[in-house]
């Protein structure tokens, strides 16, 4: 099988496979009641997604040696801040993401 048949089938299943698991919540609950479990976990999975992303991110700063993760400090602060204040996700991770850029091509 030659490299783009094999990418295109590759792409194929991974975009069925993607609107099955995404349309199957939908058949499975319809307009009932969502249970209990799955409401308590779609309210806090959120927060802790989060959290193991930001020390996931954190986990190769060293703080002994130069910079002493400043920047990556820096813009954790700025991101948690302008989630406080927009209390919205996208401008608060791009903004960081923008400023985190500056930080470390410029000044660190």
């Amino acid at each position: 099988m030659s490299d783009s048949i094999y990418a295109f089938c590759v792409i194929g299943i991974c975009s069925v496979v993607t609107i099955i698991i995404r349309a199957l919540p939908f058949l499975v609950f319809g307009n009932k009641k969502l249970p209990d479990t799955v409401d308590y976990l779609g309210k806090m999975l959120p927060g802790a997604i989060m959290i193991v992303l930001v020390v996931y991110c954190l986990r190769g700063i060293s703080l002994t040696s130069a910079p002493y993760g400043a920047p990556e400090l820096i813009c954790v602060a700025l991101c948690a801040f302008l989630q406080l204040a927009l209390k919205n996700s996208i401008p608060s991770i791009a903004i960081s993401t923008a400023v985190y850029m500056i930080l470390i091509r410029t000044v660190f």
